[in-house]
């Protein structure tokens, strides 16, 4: 017997990415299982409105957000793709969500209001890869200085390249 959703009903036997494509025809771009991870490939004017369904619909409930980071596909068009891993805690499943962005002005939209972690892995990613999100409440850098020239974790960034010294502030 399957887990019991919010409402008190079993889950159906569709499977995430059935619910998914069912759903959202012509946003969902592709999905796959590689090595038995549920994975689907999403447009990303549409990336806000997925993972709230992903989250609230009671046949998924994906209520954890484990992580966001990004690929530099450098040479590539589109060059970044941002990664989502999320899990149902109810049904014990995982699920990869991705999305592809262009090398100029990467800019997605912040799922910070639905997952408060979001704000700090959003920021990661900004910080190492310069993807922009969207209505982030505090876009910065989390893990370099502020002064910090570039974003280091893409693959055309000089790794030669002296930064700027900062001293204390007064």
């Amino acid at each position: 017997m399957g887990v019991a959703d919010r409402s008190g009903n079993a889950p159906d036997a569709s499977s995430p990415l059935d619910i998914l494509k069912e759903s959202f025809p012509g946003k969902i771009m592709e999905t796959s299982l590689p090595q038995g991870d549920a994975t689907a490939r999403v447009v990303p004017e549409s990336i806000r409105e997925i993972m709230e369904f992903l989250k609230n619909d009671g046949r998924l409930l994906f209520d954890m957000l484990v992580d966001v980071t990004a690929v530099d596909y450098f040479g590539r068009n589109p060059r970044f793709e941002v990664v989502y891993h999320l899990l149902s805690l109810p049904f014990n499943r995982r699920l990869r969500v991705k999305v592809q962005l262009p090398g100029e002005n990467p800019v997605l939209d912040s799922l910070s209001a639905l997952w408060g972690n979001a704000d700090w892995l959003e920021r990661e990613v900004w910080d190492m890869f310069g993807v922009r999100f969207a209505g982030h409440p505090n876009l910065k850098r989390i893990l370099l200085y502020e002064e910090f020239e570039g974003h280091p974790l893409r693959k055309d960034y000089p790794i030669q390249k002296r930064q700027p010294l900062i001293g204390p502030k007064d």
